[in-house]
């Protein structure tokens, strides 16, 4: 039985996370679905690019990953499919797959431009997750070709957005928080493999961050640095919340100085 993932900044206040899943099990009622997240905050398609990112290699074979986080709803941005060696993407193309996309490439693209697959040939300005993409992961997961829903697209021309990469320096390196979890931790674009090995601690906002292992190395409330679950470094708070401790952002760069 096929996979639906399902990720998006509608939060659960709201029927919409339920009505997108009565669309999909109307037209595939086999399909069996997991909830990434719905509480991505609004708009953010950066925060929804890294939750894709994160979870798409634990997700089964084959999974149909549709992900609604779409500030140009209603607007010229193209709705699209996307095939890769491990599945299918389903959702705006507004840069929210560039993680998953820089991992694993896509293999074929099509813009979603076929009514006959939507919900309804006259579908919402401001809700195309119940009228074009749900009813789309629900055809793919009724074993529908790619290529009959919609024309294709030149792979090379999905929008992409991406962080300025890290940097490798003489006596460090040097990147930025990417994203902020529900912990209040800094996870940063810097990949754990670069300070295997080394001693070194971290400075962001001009406070310097000792490294350690794990949470318990540290005292209660202190603020650490290590390398976490998903591979990057992140600034952490033993027992605390480390964005809140330090007054940290999205995009706020972190500096990792070797030592010793």
């Amino acid at each position: 039985m096929p996979f639906i993932s399902l990720l998006t900044d509608f939060g659960l206040q709201d029927p919409y996370v339920g009505i997108m899943k009565g669309v999909i099990h109307t037209l595939s009622p086999q399909a069996q679905l997991i909830d990434l997240s719905h509480g991505i905050p609004p708009q953010d398609v950066a925060a929804a690019r890294f939750a894709l990112m994160t979870a798409y290699p634990y997700l089964p074979s084959g999974t149909i990953h549709l992900a609604v986080v779409d500030p140009g709803v209603g607007s010229s941005r193209r709705a699209v499919a996307i095939q890769t060696e491990t599945g299918f993407l389903v959702g705006p193309d507004n840069g929210l797959f560039s993680g998953v996309l820089a991992q694993t490439p896509a293999l074929a693209a099509v813009e979603l431009n076929r009514p006959r697959y939507w919900r309804t040939p006259s579908p919402s300005r401001t809700f195309h997750g119940r009228d074009i993409f749900a009813p789309v992961a629900a055809h793919l997961a009724n074993g529908i070709p790619l290529a009959e829903l919609g024309d294709p697209l030149d792979v090379a021309e999905l929008t992409r957005w991406e962080w300025p990469p890290p940097q490798m320096e003489t006596n460090g390196c040097r990147g930025l928080v990417q994203a902020i979890d529900h912990f209040g931790n800094g996870i940063t674009n810097l990949p754990g493999h670069w300070v295997e090995g080394r001693s070194w601690s971290a400075w962001i906002k001009g406070i310097p961050v000792r490294s350690v292992a794990t949470f318990a190395e540290g005292e209660v409330g202190e603020v650490l640095a290590l390398v976490g679950s998903s591979g990057w470094v992140e600034i952490v708070q033993n027992r605390g919340n480390a964005s809140r401790a330090l007054g940290f952002k999205v995009g706020d760069e972190v500096r990792v100085q070797w030592s010793g």
